[in-house]
């Protein structure tokens, strides 16, 4: 799901991929206009499946720590003003979230981002954010004859 949810960089908010152009792609604003535009292949885009945070062991998928935040806001947009907040109060909210966190690769920065797409997916109506494991995924076993 996150896959086709992208940021783009010098854009507020998030896109959802519609369909692809020659050397363009067509996205769809998140938010309540559901603004249609052209994205270009000069504009940075990212899309939320690629994006991991920092831990003190590896890196965990944006999908698992977006899971995480719903399970702690019970699939409720968050409540803490996170925009007012000191990086003290941001660092203590996400060590709810993801307790092992790089408290000296994740900014407050990140933090904030997270919580404000979070508030965007939720508001979208988007709170599955892992996708559901297939058969597919599941390693095959031979079995002996």
């Amino acid at each position: 799901m996150l896959k086709t949810i992208l940021s783009i960089a010098g854009k507020p908010g998030l896109y959802r991929l519609l369909s692809q152009g020659r050397n363009m792609l067509i996205v769809e604003s998140l938010d309540a206009t559901k603004k249609r535009i052209p994205v270009y292949a000069s504009d940075k885009v990212t899309s939320l499946g690629d994006i991991s945070m920092y831990t003190d062991e590896n890196d965990v998928p944006l999908s698992q720590v977006l899971s995480a935040l719903k399970t702690k806001e019970n699939g409720a947009p968050v409540s803490f003003d996170y925009k007012k907040a000191s990086l003290a109060q941001l660092q203590e909210f996400f060590a709810q979230v993801l307790p092992n966190f790089d408290r000296d690769r994740v900014y407050a920065g990140d933090i904030k981002k997270l919580i404000q797409w979070y508030n965007i997916l939720v508001n979208a109506g988007i709170t599955e954010f892992e996708e559901p494991s297939t058969s597919e995924d599941a390693p095959e076993t031979e079995q002996a004859e």
